[in-house]
């Protein structure tokens, strides 16, 4: 059982920055691949990075790259989502996500074992 608990979502004007955690609790959390999602109003939840606790390499979304960063601090059992440059289409609710380091495609949400309560972020134009 894993536990996620997300936090640092907020309002801020389009062209900021706004950095969203995710602290994680449970038992073998170096076998997961953590993923950070989002879903605006009326829209799927989407993909947006991931990362592992084992070091494999980290992945984003074509809209995350290159303004988005995701990283980890191991000591702490916290995953950062990193966000520059945002604009108002990067409003939508924040989730963290964990799934096993397996087979599975890691930028499906339905294969991710375990979900935070997720955190608003507001950008306003």
């Amino acid at each position: 059982q894993v536990q996620l608990v997300e936090s640092g979502g907020g309002l801020v004007q389009a062209g900021g920055s706004l950095r969203v955690s995710c602290t994680a609790s449970g038992r073998g959390l170096s076998n997961y691949r953590m993923g950070w999602f989002r879903q605006a109003p009326g829209k799927e939840r989407e993909f947006v990075a991931t990362v592992s606790w084992g070091g494999d390499p980290t992945v984003y979304s074509d809209s995350a790259k290159g303004r988005f960063t995701i990283s980890r601090d191991a000591d702490k059992n916290t995953v950062f989502l990193q966000m520059n440059s945002l604009k108002p289409e990067d409003t939508a609710v924040y989730y963290c996500a964990a799934k096993l380091r397996d087979s599975r495609v890691f930028t499906s949400p339905s294969n991710y074992d375990y979900w935070g309560q997720g955190t608003q972020v507001t950008v306003s134009s």
